[in-house]
């Protein structure tokens, strides 16, 4: 019988999921939304800091610039592979802050109170994809 190594070694699935470009394309798209808002926050700071103020996040300034920062330097831990334990915790918790700080569905009259419920339960997948991106990069 054929161990479990040699059926895997001829695998294109598996030749395709150990691969280093996968990786990295993996922990790329998994920061997506992340490192996008960063650079957009980044590049137009004053709409950033507008975002900031209409979530009742004051000072702005401050609070776009710490999101700025969290979600670059979060991402780019990941993406490099380097202490992935970090970034993924550090977006983890961002991503959780964000529910009861801007997406309080709780407070909001349908049909908005379905829609944000949905981009919570989003938020959370999204949690995990980071739990399991900090437990596989170990």
């Amino acid at each position: 019988m054929a161990s479990v190594e040699t059926t895997l070694s001829g695998n294109p699935i598996h030749a395709l999921t150990s691969s280093n470009w996968f990786g990295y394309l993996a922990r790329i798209v998994l920061t997506f939304g992340f490192w996008g808002s960063g650079l957009s926050k980044l590049i137009d700071f004053p709409s950033g800091v507008a975002e900031m103020a209409q979530a009742g996040l004051e000072p702005a300034t401050a609070f776009n610039i710490a999101t700025i920062i969290t979600q670059l330097v979060g991402s780019a831990l990941i993406i490099l592979n380097r202490w992935t334990w970090l970034g993924a915790g550090a977006l983890g918790v961002f991503t959780a802050l964000t529910i009861p700080l801007v997406h309080h569905f709780w407070t909001m009259e349908e049909p908005f109170r379905t829609m944000e419920f949905y981009v919570v339960m989003e938020h959370i997948t999204v949690i995990g994809g980071l739990m399991v991106a900090a437990w596989k990069s170990r």
